[in-house]
């Protein structure tokens, strides 16, 4: 498969789970750039042992969790307080909303949660997050509830 179909087939996709790891949409977007210019890299170096998507969530799912670390040892400093933030896009306030829960989730949740609203099967997430299948299974399904109590805790307010 060439690198462009692979660009066009998995961006959004990438971008979601990225979005879903940081909750902040031009680190999201940073994130899938840089995880398809590794891509773009180690192309020619993948060995077909899983599908080529498995093999790139799992470059995403890493480049996220190494973004997370250096945030944790690099915190952000304010900006001044005379300059304000522009954010030029707009998400809807519900799925905004589900990236901040998605957002607060412990990592490996985030990623497992991520790839499920991605479609992708469950068998290639136990893959990419190397738990078993059950559970990634059991999860999934402990992950659903946590969110939908969420959901309903900001419906009542």
């Amino acid at each position: 498969m060439e690198f462009e179909q692979i660009y066009k087939m998995y961006w959004d996709r990438i971008f979601r789970l990225c979005m879903g790891f940081v909750n902040d949409y031009d680190a999201a977007q940073d994130l899938t750039q840089e995880t398809f210019i590794i891509v773009w890299q180690k192309l020619e170096t993948f060995r077909n042992e899983s599908a080529i998507g498995t093999w790139i969530f799992r470059i995403a799912s890493n480049n996220c969790l190494r973004q997370i670390e250096k945030q944790k040892r690099f915190p952000k400093s304010e900006l001044p307080i005379h300059l304000s933030e522009e954010k030029q896009h707009s998400i809807e306030p519900q799925i905004q909303f589900l990236y901040k829960c998605i957002a607060e989730l412990p990592e490996t949740d985030r990623i497992i949660i991520s790839l499920e609203l991605e479609d992708i099967k469950q068998n290639e997430i136990a893959k990419i997050v190397g738990l078993s299948e059950a559970n990634v299974r059991v999860k999934i399904h402990r992950i659903k509830e946590k969110l939908t109590q969420k959901f309903k805790e900001n419906e009542q307010r």
